[in-house]
């Protein structure tokens, strides 16, 4: 399968910069796998295609305030650092990126907030992006968490392109999310709101829940035209006991399971034994799917509509079948559905 066949034409207006104004009230595309008959829904509507015991997967990972911006001592030149993940709580080191990263080198201290209330080393080029920074503070950790997190900007993607707002602070964000480490949204569970969960609860419907700290990976662009030979980033997953009981429990009984979201995808297929049942795990993955694949746990999934080349819209057309998803995408393209982040979804069944 090669990066060529996943382009498309997007018109830049299609893609979100907003979300919609309820979250359950975006456009839902509805395909159908074995038919291949496309429907045109609300996202509500997504109660009618589920029924009693049938699981829902979420993630419930939360995204933190990433984005910082600040200077470089002595010549005052503004930087941008996108915190990745804390590599250590006591020495408060950081991995983070840097941009533009060439100006930066171990040994520059960087200076963030009005009165310059947090300083930071960087005490190691891991990469050709990537820095070690070491924050340097005097207080408690909380007092640290809090002033760092304080300074930080949500870190909304860069083909959102517009100033972050005070909505996007609570609307980037699934409203389950509870377990923070991310630096992106799981964004097909940002269309769940909780009247419609409580719909769901109502139904009978099943809620298990597992944790994919989303790194920048997903959104890393794939550069080689040969996908076998493209290498997805690490990310920290977590599946607990009685999340992949329940999983198990409705695949035995024939129920449906459904992934909400490529993260869920990558999370259940990464711990996967050859029965087809989910096993509790806690590690990392950089499992990539694209086509062809054989999936083991999920029946149907819920997606956003993904840019062209992405390993997001691979792994969706692996699920519904290339031809399929592709079909679907131009008609989305069509019918002017929303594309992105903040964008509508897509139902595969």
């Amino acid at each position: 399968m090669k990066l060529s066949k996943f382009k498309y034409k997007l018109p830049e207006e299609l893609i979100a910069l907003h979300p919609a104004p309820n979250r359950d009230e975006s456009r839902l595309m509805v395909v159908h796998k074995d038919t291949g008959k496309i429907e045109h829904k609300v996202f509500k509507d997504i109660i009618d295609y589920f029924d009693e015991k049938d699981v829902m997967v979420f993630n419930n990972t939360k995204v933190f305030p990433a984005r910082l911006y600040g200077n470089k001592e002595k010549t005052g030149a503004e930087i941008e650092v996108f915190l990745l993940r804390e590599l250590n709580k006591e020495q408060r080191l950081w991995d983070v990126l840097v941009d533009p990263a060439r100006k930066i080198r171990i040994g520059n201290k960087l200076y963030f907030g009005d009165n310059d209330s947090l300083v930071a080393e960087v005490i190691d080029n891991t990469t050709s992006r990537g820095r070690t920074l070491r924050f340097l503070f005097d207080g408690s950790y909380e007092e640290f968490k809090e002033t760092l997190y304080s300074l930080g900007e949500t870190p909304l993607p860069k083909f959102i392109n517009r100033k972050v707002e005070p909505e996007d602070k609570e609307r980037y964000q699934t409203i389950f999310a509870k377990h923070e480490g991310a630096v992106a949204a799981p964004t097909a569970g940002m269309h769940f709101s909780r009247e419609l969960l409580k719909r769901f609860e109502i139904k009978g419907v099943d809620f298990s829940y597992i944790t994919l700290h989303v790194g920048l990976g997903s959104f890393r662009s794939v550069d080689v035209e040969d996908l076998t030979k493209h290498k997805m980033d690490s990310e920290q997953i977590i599946i607990p006991e009685d999340s992949a009981q329940m999983i198990n429990h409705a695949k035995d009984e024939r129920k449906r399971v459904c992934a909400v979201g490529t993260t869920v995808m990558r999370t259940i297929e990464s711990s996967v034994s050859t029965n087809g049942h989910v096993n509790q795990f806690e590690g990392w993955t950089n499992k990539f799917i694209f086509p062809p694949y054989e999936f083991s746990v999920a029946d149907s999934m819920v997606s956003n509509f993904h840019l062209p080349y992405s390993t997001l819209l691979m792994m969706v057309a692996a699920f519904g079948g290339y031809d399929l998803i592709m079909k679907a995408y131009k008609t989305a393209v069509k019918e002017k559905y929303r594309f992105g982040t903040y964008g509508d979804a897509m139902l595969i069944i």
